[in-house]
């Protein structure tokens, strides 16, 4: 029983009523306990509930705010207010005896422990970290090794790489001031007063980021030369936190010269050197202690990435020689700047070096082992791994790998020999000035797999240095035309009236045998019938091949004959998106591709030969799509850093693939490429010819088996570079694709197939409907078989439209370098065409670039810069 429950004593006299009496009587303080309102006999006495309000409000006395006395039960300091004793908490949080929010806000004292605290674990845990760490020996890394690259059968093909380079290590002494200062200011001003990590300039970088703008480097010159020296270059945490603290310790215990010039010795500077000594050899032919203030500001420059630097071009499309020259000028002209700015340059030193003008280097040289087909393949296998492996180029060119490609040795011997004999058979630029600087590419793919079992590069990598298999920016022509007619038959002919997106369900599918007029320089009109016209306002009147009139013809005979009206138009109908999403489904890049003009249709635009021949492959594996590619693994020290992984999709119906394979084999049995007959084995294939007759192709497939064959002509040493007609080439009026390229093709594949077993495609079912496109209707000329005219009609007139044959305006023609892949005269993507070769003209060709060793460039094993 509690205290106030307990019975007081009993007093000497009184009873107990008198004892109850006494005990309800307020003591001293400023407010009685207000009498009962009972009428009873004493006021001031009162019932048992005015005796439990008298107790809680303090028993026997004390002012208002008094709390109950210990000894009843009460609770005072160190006690809660239901009496139990408050427990003291080393952390107060949640704080006690506060309520709502305040009781989750953390009072000042608990955070500023926590930050002393904080800052304290931190200094100690790098403190002892910085006691621990050892700064290690120079490891492989850091030296320069050679690469193996073996043949698809797993003997070597050839020793290459890094292990070849100069990399002649210099003391610092013969290393100009100027080379250092320009390299300091560019890369690390505070390097001389920093602690071998600038938390500044970290900070700066990650701030710069942050706000969208350029990425930046938060690295000091140290902490480059230590990861040049003693680290991998493996991007994960661990390896950077372990670079800061090597660096801090570096920092602390090198001379800082002896810093400046390990990392002068081991950065990358391009063109495979490793080294100011080899740098300076490979852009500009002299020891590194001759060079000039201006040339090492370039070099300095390169650093930043000798990819984006080498005025020559580097790897990919953002690598041109144009933009590279461009950002080196740049470059070279802001560390001129930031030299005087730091005050490590006069002014008027700096003045007389811009008036000069950018140092030009010389152009690169080439490796010995890169003779013939060598240096194009393992170029190929290089840029591949780059671009889709972890591997950076400056790691691969350090070299120590082992790289297995899918190049099959015999293969890519016989596609040389087919090119060679040809060559030497028929060009002859010393009897014929025409015949000069004619030149060939190639590629050969296994449908099924995407291995790049052969390609033909050019004559020779150490004098030719453009791989010609890859992008070279040469149109395509009308091996472009089985996209449009696999996009015709897999969404269909749009119907007038239903406005121009129209979905699958409400559009008519293609059969092989609709028809379509094939009459010479028709006015080409939109979906629902109407006459198109060009930004100018003119009207487009598509032209044939010596301007013949075909009549009403299926689009089979179309593809057969390589009619170009009948497939300009149903590029129109179906849609040149869909048109150009069929063809990036088959396997093209679609940074290849030209604008989306209706001249889209007829091969405005430029793919590499390894991706036409991946792309023809797609229709061979029955719809299925496979990404062509080069090196299955590669090993280093024995053990694999990159495994080759398959990516394919189903880019067509079957069925789909197999009409168009269908339609192709009819070229070949008895069109326009009867020249890459291979006897009974069944072939399927496309002549391709563009306007000026500037570029001829031939691509085909049998079942196990797709290779592209381009042929085309351009002056390497030409102030302004362009592709140059071939009539006349080789002594024939015209050259096209049912020539040299189907000869060429059927030559290598006859050998490369020999001892092969004889596959059947699989045969194709009916697909889609017999529609008739604008102006064509059922007639007995429609006919499947109907043969070509013997002589242009004289009823086609290009009346008051825009004349075909006319020339591009110079004013409309992309200039030398800014041609997009693609990209013709006339209104970007080719509104103006010109007398076409056997497949018709499809409008000016893209400027070339022949003068860059596009070893990538931007086609399928262009790898990532920098």
């Amino acid at each position: 029983m509690s205290e106030h429950r307990r019975k007081p004593p009993q007093p000497e006299g009184g009873g107990r009523a008198a004892a109850r009496r006494a005990a309800q009587q307020p003591t001293s303080g400023r407010r009685a306990t207000p009498p009962s309102n009972s009428a009873g006999p004493d006021p001031r006495a009162g019932g048992r509930a005015d005796s439990r309000r008298a107790v809680t409000r303090g028993g026997s006395g004390g002012g208002r705010r008094r709390g109950p006395d210990t000894a009843t039960g009460g609770g005072g300091r160190g006690r809660k207010d239901n009496g139990r004793p408050v427990t003291k908490r080393f952390i107060d949080y949640p704080r006690a005896g506060k309520s709502g929010v305040r009781r989750w806000l953390p009072s000042w004292k608990l955070v500023l422990g926590m930050c002393v605290g904080f800052a304290g674990l931190i200094v100690g845990i790098v403190g002892v970290a910085l006691a621990v760490v050892q700064v290690p020996s120079a490891q492989k890394a850091s030296v320069v090794q050679k690469n193996v690259y073996y043949w698809a059968d797993g003997k070597q093909m050839v020793v290459a790489g890094g292990g070849n380079l100069n990399r002649q290590i210099v003391p610092i002494s013969q290393i100009p001031k100027s080379m250092q200062f320009a390299v300091i200011s560019a890369e690390n001003a505070s390097f001389y007063q920093d602690w071998g990590v600038d938390p500044m300039g970290i900070a700066r970088a990650v701030v710069k980021m942050a706000q969208g703008g350029e990425t930046q480097s938060g690295s000091t010159i140290t902490q480059q030369f230590v990861k040049n020296t003693y680290l991998s270059q493996e991007q994960t945490l661990k390896r950077k936190a372990t670079e800061l603290l090597i660096s801090i310790k570096v920092g602390a215990t090198q001379d800082k010269n002896d810093i400046l010039a390990g990392y002068l010795n081991t950065a990358y500077y391009g063109r495979g050197a490793y080294g100011i000594q080899a740098a300076a050899r490979a852009y500009y032919d002299r020891d590194c202690a001759d060079l000039t203030p201006s040339q090492g500001a370039f070099l300095a420059a390169t650093l930043n990435g000798p990819n984006l630097y080498d005025p020559y071009g580097g790897q990919g499309p953002a690598a041109t020689p144009e933009k590279n020259l461009k950002r080196a000028s740049d470059r070279w002209k802001w560390t001129l700047d930031r030299e005087v700015q730091v005050k490590h340059m006069a002014p008027e030193e700096r003045d007389k070096w811009v008036k000069e003008g950018f140092p030009q280097p010389q152009k690169p040289k080439q490796a010995t082992n890169r003779a013939g087909q060598i240096g194009y393949l393992t170029d190929l296998a290089d840029n591949y791994v780059v671009a889709h492996s972890k591997i950076s180029k400056a790691e691969l060119d350090k070299g120590g790998y082992q790289i297995y490609t899918t190049f099959d040795r015999n293969k890519v011997d016989e596609l040389t020999k087919s090119v060679e004999e040809v060559r030497k058979a028929n060009i002859k630029p010393k009897e014929r000035d025409v015949d000069q600087f004619v030149q060939f590419g190639g590629a050969s793919v296994e449908p099924k797999t995407g291995k790049i079992v052969a390609i033909y590069g050019g004559e020779n990598a150490l004098e030719h240095f453009t791989n010609n298999a890859d992008y070279t920016g040469v149109q395509v022509g009308s091996t472009f035309k089985p996209f449009v007619l696999a996009a015709a038959m897999t969404h269909g002919k749009r119907n007038p009236g239903l406005g121009e997106q129209q979905s699958d369900s409400q559009r008519t599918l293609v059969s092989p045998e609709s028809v379509y007029n094939g009459n010479n320089k028709l006015a080409l009109r939109t979906y629902n019938g109407q006459i198109w016209h060009d930004t100018d306002g003119s009207e487009w009147h598509q032209r044939n091949d010596g301007d013949e009139d075909r009549g009403n013809i299926t689009l089979r005979t179309a593809m057969q004959f390589s009619v170009n009206t009948p497939y300009i138009q149903l590029g129109m109908d179906v849609g040149t998106d869909l048109v150009r999403d069929a063809a990036v489904k088959a396997g093209l890049d679609k940074d290849q591709l030209a604008s989306l003009t209706p001249t889209f249709s007829l091969g405005t635009s430029a793919p590499s030969a390894i991706r036409l021949a991946g792309a023809y492959g797609t229709f061979a594996a029955a719809g299925k799509q496979v990404d062509p590619y080069s090196v299955d693994k590669v090993e280093k020290d024995g053990k694999p850093v990159f495994e080759h992984e398959e990516k394919s999709a189903q880019a067509f119906d079957a069925n789909v693939a197999n009409n168009v394979t269908d339609v192709l084999k009819t070229v070949v049995e008895s069109g326009t490429g009867t020249s890459a007959q291979l006897g009974d084995r069944p072939v399927a294939g496309k002549t391709g010819t563009t306007d000026g007759n500037r570029s001829a192709w031939f691509a085909g497939y049998t079942p196990q088996l797709s290779t592209a064959i381009g042929m085309y002509r351009v002056d390497p040493n030409a102030k302004k570079q362009e592709f140059l007609s071939m009539r006349g080439v080789g002594g024939k009026p015209t050259i096209h694709g049912a020539s040299f390229p189907a000869e060429i093709w059927a030559d290598y594949m006859g050998k490369a197939l020999k001892g092969a077993p004889v596959l059947q495609f699989d045969a194709p079912q009916p697909i889609g409907e017999k529609v008739y496109g604008d102006g064509a209707s059922p007639s007995p000329s429609a006919a499947p078989s109907a043969p070509p005219s013997a002589q242009p009609s004289a009823s086609a007139s290009p009346s008051a439209s825009k004349s075909p044959s006319a020339s591009p305006s110079p004013s409309k023609q992309c200039k030398p370098g800014k041609c997009r892949p693609g990209q013709i005269g006339g209104v970007d993507g080719g509104d103006t065409g010109g007398p076409g070769g056997v497949d018709g003209g499809t409008g000016d060709t893209p400027t070339p670039d022949p003068s860059r060793r596009q070893t990538g460039g931007g086609g399928l094993f262009g790898g990532p810069q920098g």
